[in-house]
């Protein structure tokens, strides 16, 4: 097989990063570079120091085979304002065409662009352009649907909600900046049904294929057995700690609800008022940002993952997360969850507090109940959101954007790559 030279132009990666997208990318990366492949990834460190401004990364160690370039402007975090405003990619704009030119790719593959180079950075470059959908910045200013910082957007009140979120309006947002730049890309990705659906409901009227995330198969050491690691039953969360995530009402459950514990990994901006709501509730625990081995025991040994998100995500990974590890999940039925759920069998949904009680009773009390859900959960992973289906998907997907892009000796190539996915 041909090696093909892919560059992945991302606003954040690991350590510098915040959220599941990012790492997504380096799964995606490091898988492609597994496989023979060259891969380079661009992401802007002003960006990350911007938001985070005394957050200190922890140390990753990039995948081997993957050439990571972090950019940095002497302007700092001004060059990323000028990015956001402006919508192309004023102090680094040089150094990416560099970086594009010399490279010479066969993909271009831009994942959260919006503050390395906005959709001035769409027009760069002589590649095969993939542009994946992790949030739904294309037609979200906030990137998130959550409108006015409290509800979810189901029409568009653009200018009043980013003062909400005490943002800036983009000046490019209210130009035809956006649909030019676009013209540019060979293919759009979405993460869910739901997420295209919604693209197209508000105004993107491009077709977008959809291509669900994946987790890489754990090792047997990961999934030995050990002691457990909480002394009574409980639930599980996964996640920031934000508003968005539903954490408010589900701590309210566990003021009545004694027969478990919730233990809550993660953290973020809200965590301090959830830290303070459940101050006096004996069963709610948080333990912080977990390892990936450990985080893998505390998913093994829940009842259940509950994921009570109020807002509109793309996808989900943490039910994936759930479902790897044998675990079934109790989620909101909103978004990209239900057809998550329900592609599997792995779970239930819940649209209120006293399904979401009952749920619990009896995923903890009927051990059948809740063990034939942990064994479709698991089954369902392998069957759809395990590494070799997923990159196959990809191939699949960019080897019909390369041929309607006229690229044959590419589709060629990409056409062997996925053949080799199917293969035992």
């Amino acid at each position: 097989m041909t090696p093909l030279r892919i560059a992945m132009l991302t606003t954040f990666y690991p350590p510098y990063s915040f959220g599941g997208d990012a790492l997504s990318v380096q799964r995606l990366a490091a898988a492609l570079a597994r496989r023979g492949h060259d891969v380079t990834v661009v992401h802007d460190l002003d960006a990350y120091h911007a938001l985070a401004p005394k957050r200190r990364p922890a140390t990753v160690l990039s995948p081997d085979g993957v050439r990571v370039i972090s950019l940095h402007s002497p302007l700092g975090i001004t060059s990323t304002f000028l990015t956001h405003q402006l919508g192309y990619p004023v102090m680094q704009r040089r150094w990416l065409r560099k970086i594009l030119d010399d490279g010479a790719f066969d993909i271009i593959w831009f994942h959260n662009i919006s503050l390395l180079g906005g959709p001035g950075l769409l027009t760069q470059g002589d590649a095969l352009k993939i542009y994946e959908a992790h949030e739904h910045w294309l037609i979200c200013p906030t990137h998130t649907l959550w409108r006015h910082n409290r509800e979810t957007c189901l029409a568009r009140q653009c200018l009043r909600c980013v003062v909400h979120h005490r943002r800036p309006p983009q000046l490019w947002r209210y130009t035809n900046m956006l649909p030019r730049s676009l013209r540019q890309v060979d293919a759009f990705i979405a993460k869910s049904e739901f997420s295209r659906r919604k693209h197209k409901e508000f105004g993107f009227s491009t077709d977008m294929d959809i291509v669900p995330y994946f987790l890489p198969e754990q090792e047997k050491a990961a999934l030995a057995p050990g002691q457990p690691l909480h002394d009574r039953p409980y639930f599980l969360f996964v996640g920031r700690l934000e508003r968005i995530k539903g954490l408010d009402e589900i701590i309210q459950v566990f003021q009545t609800y004694t027969d478990a514990d919730l233990l809550i990994a993660g953290d973020g901006a809200h965590g301090a008022v959830l830290r303070r709501q459940s101050a006096e509730i004996a069963g709610v625990r948080f333990i912080g940002h977990v390892a990936p081995d450990r985080l893998s025991r505390y998913y093994r040994d829940a009842i259940a993952l509950i994921v009570p998100s109020v807002c509109f995500e793309t996808f989900g990974i943490i039910l994936i997360e759930a479902f790897r590890n044998g675990t079934p999940v109790i989620a909101r039925r909103i978004g990209p969850f239900p057809e998550i759920i329900e592609r599997c069998g792995g779970g239930v949904l819940f649209t209120n507090q006293a399904q979401l009680v009952s749920m619990m009773k009896q995923m903890q009390h009927d051990a059948q109940y809740r063990n034939s859900l942990a064994l479709a959960a698991r089954a369902g992973f392998d069957r759809h959101w395990s590494e070799s289906v997923v990159i196959g998907q990809y191939f699949s997907t960019l080897q019909r954007a390369a041929n309607r892009a006229g690229r044959r000796s590419l589709a060629t190539a990409l056409g062997v790559a996925e053949e080799m996915e199917q293969s035992p």
